[in-house]
């Protein structure tokens, strides 16, 4: 019996540690360096990845190209005048969005993978680092280039300027209300079959219905920010199914390791049940 319980033990262990690969360098990879980073730094960056420098295709990323998207959007000090965000980018073939960061101190993982679902990023791995803590909102700039760069896609401008809008939008409510902004955009987002063809008015009353969901009061200026991104997700034509597919695969992932931690929890008493520990 004993040996029983060791074997099973065993192969769930087994099975667990194969469902979660180490990211390893690819082919199809790509890299995407701030262009204002030192040799020096640039050599940290690749030790966070975990590759070395020449393993994947290297692309850079401008100060001038982050602006592209965020300028106007963006206080001024956020988007700063150099570029230092990097991104490490691989395909993740129907596994959604996975996502990484370090050292950045604003955009946190739930924006990123919003803003890129947005853009028309649905299978990607995704790590983002600077050598010293940044508000990250450069990477969005980083993450469009090597995702074309790496399928031969060109995503859609009107959806890329919508994502960083998005990303900034959220950002602030986030300053605001804390990781609730997030839940609430993403709640709009399911319900993009209806919002078409609402008024503005309906919208707004859709607005705040969603926020009395998740027990948030919006001022005025929050329920217009947040009317304007859902009028130009109406624009981009975006399938509700594709956001609501994405965040209940990840809530599916996080719940799948939350039971795998209990079990393990479980077989641990057995064992010190097992052998006496527990008098």
């Amino acid at each position: 019996m004993f040996k029983k319980v060791i074997a099973v033990v065993l192969t769930l262990v087994l099975a667990v540690s194969f469902a979660a690969p180490a990211l390893a360098a690819s082919q199809e990879a790509r890299v995407v360096i701030g262009a204002d980073n030192t040799e020096s730094q640039i050599s940290d960056v690749y030790n966070y990845f975990g590759i070395k420098r020449g393993d994947v295709t290297e692309l850079q990323v401008t100060n001038s190209e982050e602006r592209q998207y965020l300028e106007g959007l963006v206080p001024d000090q956020k988007i700063g005048n150099v570029a230092l965000s990097c991104v490490y980018i691989e395909p993740n073939d129907g596994g959604g969005i996975e996502l990484e960061v370090n050292n950045i101190n604003y955009v946190t993982e739930k924006m990123y993978t919003a803003a890129l679902s947005t853009a028309g990023i649905s299978d990607a791995k995704v790590k983002v680092t600077a050598y010293k803590p940044v508000s990250g909102t450069g990477a969005l700039a980083g993450i469009y280039k090597a995702y074309e760069d790496m399928t031969g896609t060109v995503l859609s401008e009107l959806a890329k300027d919508t994502a960083a809008e998005e990303l900034v939008v959220t950002g602030e409510l986030q300053e605001a209300l804390g990781d609730v902004s997030i839940d609430i955009i993403n709640d709009l987002k399911g319900k993009l079959k209806e919002t078409k063809n609402m008024t503005d008015d309906q919208i707004i009353e859709l607005i705040k219905e969603t926020a009395d969901k998740y027990e948030v009061t919006l001022t005025d200026d929050q329920i217009q920010q947040i009317l304007a991104l859902v009028k130009k997700f109406n624009e981009l034509n975006l399938d509700p199914d594709t956001f609501l597919n994405l965040f209940q695969a990840k809530q599916g992932v996080e719940n799948f390791f939350t039971s795998v931690g209990d079990f393990f929890k479980s077989i641990g008493d057995f064992f010190v049940n097992l052998f006496g520990g527990g008098n």
